[in-house]
C-alpha cells in the first residue's frame, strides 16, 4: 500500500471507488489482463454550442495510441499505454488498455466531431444541433379507489 497522500475535491466518488478497487486488487496485478481495461477519467460540459468531453490520458502518443469513435449516440474513447520494462523501483503508473464510453446528450450531432490532444488531456468537441431541453413532465397519479 502506498504512503503517498491523496487529495481530491469533493464529488469524485467514481475515482475514489476505482482507487479503492485498485488498492484492494494490488496483490492481483499479475491477473490484471483478466479484469479488462482501466477506466479513463473524464469531465464534460456544454460550451458554446458544443458538448465537450475532456479525458485524462497522460503519457501516450495520440496518433498511434488513441481511438475515438461514435455510434448510436455513444462516444467511445480507447487508449493504450505500453510499459517500458525497466527495473528502477516502484511505479504507480497504469499501463495497458484504457476505455470510456459516454452517452451523448440529446441534440448532439455525430458529424463534425473534433478531437485534440495536448498536455495529457484529450478534448473531444461534439457540435450540438440544438440545446437539450428539460424533458421532464409531471405525470398525474390517480387513486385506484
Amino acid at each position: 500500500m502506498s504512503l503517498i497522500p491523496v487529495s481530491r475535491r469533493p464529488g469524485t466518488l467514481l475515482a475514489d471507488i476505482e482507487d479503492m478497487w485498485n488498492a484492494a486488487a494490488a496483490p492481483l496485478t499479475a491477473w490484471a489482463p483478466a479484469f479488462g481495461t482501466h477506466l479513463i477519467r473524464v469531465e464534460d460540459a456544454i460550451e458554446d454550442g458544443h458538448y465537450v468531453v475532456r479525458a485524462e490520458i497522460p503519457g501516450i502518443d495520440p496518433v498511434k495510441d488513441v481511438e475515438v469513435s461514435v455510434r448510436d449516440r455513444y462516444l467511445t474513447i480507447k487508449a493504450e499505454r505500453t510499459e517500458k520494462k525497466e527495473e528502477k523501483g516502484r511505479s504507480e503508473f497504469r499501463y495497458g488498455s484504457f476505455e470510456r464510453t459516454i452517452t451523448l446528450p440529446r441534440g448532439a450531432s455525430e458529424e463534425g466531431i473534433d478531437a485534440r490532444y495536448a498536455k495529457g488531456i484529450l478534448t473531444v468537441s461534439v457540435p450540438m444541433k440544438e440545446q437539450p431541453k428539460d424533458l421532464t413532465r409531471k405525470v398525474e397519479v390517480k387513486s385506484g379507489d
